[in-house]
């Protein structure tokens, strides 16, 4: 999800461990049961160039894989983290 942004600036949201991860009693990361991304792109708003840059975006972030290391949040408020959390690369 952030190297979409990172690669191409595709604007994307998480819906997954971010979202819906719990923490248990110990403190451990209990992750979401799916790990999703959502694009929301408007019908009426973005054209088929759009759609087509937003696929080579997603061409180049599949050849870059294997560079890709993952972020982990460092800051996040108890509720809604999503909204506010703040990440830093693995």
């Amino acid at each position: 999800m952030c190297e979409l942004f990172l690669i191409g600036g595709v604007r994307s949201v998480e819906i997954g461990s971010v979202m819906f991860g719990k923490y248990d009693d110990a403190g451990n990361l209990i992750p979401a049961t799916r790990e999703l991304v959502r694009l929301a792109i408007p019908r009426r708003v973005y054209t088929q160039s759009h759609i087509d840059y937003v696929t080579e975006v997603f061409e180049k972030v599949l050849q870059q894989r294997e560079k890709t290391r993952g972020y982990r949040i460092i800051q996040e408020m108890k509720f809604l983290r999503h909204f506010t959390a703040h990440f830093e690369p693995v």
